[in-house]
């Protein structure tokens, strides 16, 4: 990059040479980076600016010695004769003296001006050039709307998440995307997506309108939803005990308990009387209802009788707010359209304090009384009033708070119910897949002789647990950057939204092998009897905000899906409508119908 100064009469012009070169191309990270590559076109502005004052600071200096030379002091006592310098008077002897020392000196001020322009001038390239390197490039992407952004190119996709994919094939792995007046960064591939999990910059969550209105006006009540504090790490870790029980302790025991026990309340509900016609309906909302009585019969020692109109109610709500999550609002980006949502975000807000209203009265003030001391092998709602009791000062825990983590865990429920559905769904429309997991069940329980187990080795019905969550491709919560930062090279400003495009990672034919088919063999061993997951799997993410659930979607999954196509051939009477990449089903969705089967294990007992 040559730079050369050019002195005129009036002053110092600076002209810098820049190599021709196109800012199409960004640097890989992790790659040798030219200077011209590094020299992008927003540092060579930068470094013009900051030149700019030096420029005129130069030129200040040369214009003060051309009018010094043109018309010198008189010294010594002599004065000046004719015109000056040019004139046919003859300067004195003393005049002549020290003006050519004041000659002299002007040009060695002039001379270390230069040096310490040419210092100050290499000390602001070397800054640019370092600051480039260590805040990285900016993400490519398409040009933003005013006010909407790019929200108009999610139009024409069933999911948002299909337009990501289409943007990342023109625009690569990582790109800036600014929906409304947020800006956001959409992440692919596996080891980009890893990346971003494993981060401790990415432990924020989107300050969603309805996030907020969910849990009482501050999302940070929500375990899920809020950004990573010490709060959250305390209740996280007072749930975790209970929420990934170790195999054979006294809780991984009690959810065997409760999983085993509701499935055969289950079929007691769905097996008709003699006499009656054989083939029942199963709807959304009793299945709804078991999974719920799983959770509350683990965590809160309490089931409530399917015919309760008001445990009904809070099922049904449960589920509404599951299916809202799901949804993207327009005002999630648009936050100046909150007056056109306030019917919404009020109608969210109710269903979240009838649930709490619900759980308050149910189970929570029932134990509040009870002063005796807890069972060795207590539940979550015991573990969290003992530990508000024990440490309220250092746990930072409240009774909101307990009764807001309640509510966060004893909704999982809704998930568990809408991914049996898919499940169940698939096991119509792939009767190989439904005769697979009876033989299975068949052989665990000998024939069905007894209830099915946690500790049954089932490895298909695993596989088709985990095949149901890569079809369904449920998208990971969105997260934050809590900090500046970057991904792959390119800066990413505290704030931003990063959406990870696991919907991507589950349906790309290079990782997957006919990734549109139905296929739970694939997360199979090579001889069947074991269970293999990819790394490029993800349905829960990783990292420190990792589903901390997922042992109980597993657990509660993998007993009620073996119960019901153990007793009961499904098939589907209607359309079978699934929403891409959402795992959520309408809270009003199709029904299947059960046959029992002619033999059934149940009538054998």
């Amino acid at each position: 990059m040559p730079m050369q100064f050019r002195q005129h009469s009036i002053g110092l012009r600076v002209e810098i040479d820049f190599f021709p070169t196109k800012y199409g191309g960004e640097a890989q990270a992790g790659k040798n980076v030219s200077l011209r590559k590094i020299f992008r076109k927003r540092t060579l502005d930068e470094l013009l600016i900051f030149l700019r004052p030096l420029e005129c600071f130069c030129e200040w200096i040369f214009c003060r010695r051309a009018f010094f030379l043109a018309s010198p002091p008189t010294l010594s006592g002599g004065r000046r004769e004719g015109r000056g310098w040019g004139g046919k008077a003859t300067p004195t002897v003393g005049q002549s003296t020290v003006a050519s020392r004041c000659v002299w000196t002007l040009f060695a001020m002039d001379f270390l001006f230069l040096l310490l322009f040419f210092v100050l001038c290499s000390l602001a390239v070397i800054a640019l050039l370092l600051g480039a390197r260590d805040k990285g490039a900016e993400a490519p992407g398409p040009r933003p709307w005013p006010l909407i952004g790019c929200l108009p190119l999610l139009a024409g996709h069933d999911t948002p998440f299909e337009a990501f994919s289409a943007l990342a094939r023109r625009y690569g792995a990582v790109y800036a995307l600014r929906l409304g007046a947020v800006s956001c960064l959409v992440v692919s591939g596996p080891q980009l997506i890893r990346q971003v999990l494993l981060s401790n910059a990415f432990g924020g969550r989107p300050d969603f309108l309805r996030f907020h209105a969910l849990f009482g006006g501050d999302r940070d009540n929500s375990l899920a939803l809020c950004d990573w504090s010490d709060l959250q790490r305390t209740r996280r870790r007072i749930a975790r005990l209970h929420c990934s029980p170790r195999f054979a302790s006294a809780h991984h025991d009690r959810l065997d308990e409760a999983c085993a026990s509701e499935a055969e309340a289950l079929l007691s509900q769905l097996l008709p009387p003699p006499g009656a016609a054989r083939d029942v309906r199963l709807t959304k909302p009793l299945l709804l209802a078991a999974c719920a009585n799983v959770f509350t019969r683990y965590m809160c020692t309490r089931r409530f009788d399917y015919e309760d109109a008001e445990f009904r109610d809070i099922v049904r709500r449960f589920d509404l707010i599951f299916w809202d999550i799901n949804q993207g609002y327009a005002v999630d980006f648009l936050p100046w359209l909150a007056p056109l949502y306030q019917s919404h975000l009020r109608r969210l807000s109710g269903h979240a304090s009838h649930i709490r209203q619900f759980i308050l009265k149910h189970i929570v003030e029932p134990r509040r009384g009870d002063k005796q001391p807890p069972p060795p092998s207590y539940d979550f709602t015991e573990a969290l009033l003992s530990h508000l009791e024990q440490s309220p000062d250092e746990s930072h825990l409240s009774w909101e708070h307990v009764l807001f983590e309640l509510e966060d865990f004893l909704g999982g429920h809704s998930a568990i119910g809408n991914l049996l559905m898919l499940a169940l769904a698939s096991a119509a429309q792939h009767p190989q897949v439904a005769v697979r997991i009876r033989a299975e069940a068949d052989e665990a329980t000998g024939g069905g002789k007894r209830a099915l187990r946690l500790s049954d080795r089932m490895p298909f019905v695993e596989a088709t647990v985990l095949e149901t969550l890569r079809t369904a491709s449920s998208p990971i919560v969105p997260h934050v950057a809590t900090e500046d930062t970057t991904v792959s090279g390119y800066t990413v400003s505290k704030g931003t939204v990063v959406f990870l495009n696991n919907y991507e990672l589950n349906r790309s034919e290079e990782l997957w092998q006919a990734p549109m088919d139905f296929r739970p063999e694939r997360f199979l061993s090579a001889d069947g009897t074991g269970l293999t997951k990819p790394n490029h799997f993800l349905p829960f993410g990783t990292g420190r905000r990792t589903c901390i659930g997922q042992r109980l979607v597993h657990s509660c999954s993998f007993v009620l899906l073996a119960t019901l196509l153990q007793h009961f051939d499904v098939s589907a009477d209607e359309a079978i409508c699934r929403v891409p990449a959402c795992v959520a089903l309408p809270p009003d969705t199709f029904t299947l119908r059960l046959t029992p089967r002619s033999h059934n294990p149940i009538y054998c007992q």
